[in-house]
């Protein structure tokens, strides 16, 4: 081997290798194999773990919000990360909760709206019990 470095923006590593026999140089990328990701949703189906349905979810929440595209991001990211901890498979309950506990300390509206479809409120009396349930959770003990 001549030389290694990273590449891709660490996400490769780029190798110059010399053949010793010939002399001749090349290059190679070695790339990490990312684990594929499945959610097994409560009909039982399996789809391939979609990270701009996340995105997609909590943009719709946020809409209105002081919420950037740049946290939006983070926060898919975040509960990608969490997601792959559990293994190849996850449900879809797992994600939605994931999600929910992100967006609890980023933006309680946007929290709201987002557990309100999530959890299918059908009553106004599903927010009273979730806001209060959440302010339970952030107010500081004493």
């Amino acid at each position: 081997m001549v030389d290694s470095r990273l590449a891709a923006e660490g996400s490769a590593i780029r190798r110059r290798r010399e053949c010793l026999a010939c002399k001749y140089r090349f290059t190679t990328y070695e790339r990490v194999e990312e684990q594929r990701l499945v959610v097994v949703k409560s009909t039982g189906e399996h789809e391939p773990f979609d990270r701009a349905k996340i995105v997609s979810g909590v943009e719709a929440a946020c809409k209105g919000r002081a919420v950037s595209a740049e946290q939006i991001d983070a926060l898919a990211s975040a509960v990608d990360d969490e997601m792959r901890l559990f293994g190849p498979e996850v449900t879809s309950s797992q994600v939605g909760l994931a999600v929910l506990e992100q967006l609890r300390s980023l933006d309680e509206v946007a929290y709201l709206r987002f557990a309100s479809v999530y959890k299918n409120f059908d009553a106004a009396s599903d927010f009273q019990s979730e806001l209060d349930s959440l302010s339970k959770l952030t107010q500081p003990t004493t």
